[in-house]
Order: C-alpha cells, then sequence, then structure tokens
C-alpha cells in the first residue's frame, strides 16, 4: 500500500518536471521604457532604479526593476507619499 503512494507520487512530480516554464533569462533591454515622461519624473520616489521602467499590462501601472540581494523582482513605481504611478487609457 505506501509503496503504490510513494510510485505514485513519484511519478505525479516526475511530469510536473516536464512542464515548460517561463524563464527571464532573455534580453531584457527591449522591454524597459527608454525615456520616461516627465512628470513620472517628477513625481517618482528616491532610491528607484528609474532606468529599468516598464507599464505592467495587467494593471497600467509603471513597475522597475528591483535587484535585491538574492532574487531580481519589479516593484511598483511609487511617489513620495507611496502611491502608485499608473497610466490611464485614453
Amino acid at each position: 500500500m505506501h509503496k503504490t503512494i510513494w510510485i505514485s507520487g513519484l511519478v505525479a512530480m516526475s511530469l510536473a518536471a516536464c512542464e515548460p516554464y517561463e524563464t527571464t533569462g532573455t534580453d531584457p533591454s527591449g522591454q524597459f521604457i527608454k525615456t520616461l515622461p516627465q512628470g513620472v519624473l517628477a513625481i517618482a520616489a528616491p532610491q528607484q532604479d528609474l532606468t529599468a521602467v516598464r507599464i505592467d499590462p495587467s494593471d497600467g501601472c509603471y513597475v522597475y526593476r528591483y535587484v535585491g540581494p538574492v532574487e531580481t523582482t519589479f516593484l511598483p513605481l511609487r511617489t513620495l507619499n507611496g502611491s502608485p504611478i499608473c497610466s490611464r487609457p485614453q
């Protein structure tokens, strides 16, 4: 009985390992905004990487690349009072 459970679990994990996954190993230079609008530059809080900013397609807000000690992730671009900076569709 226990052998069957272990084998079933190993088979499931083996099949999950075959699942395709997305990587971020591609060249990210084309995905960033080259020149930010002056309004965004004026209200963005300091200590955010404004050289690596893009718009998140899910909500239309600006996000910047944060390179931490363990991982690199995207964080919302914020104003001095902590509000996210978003673009509005016209």
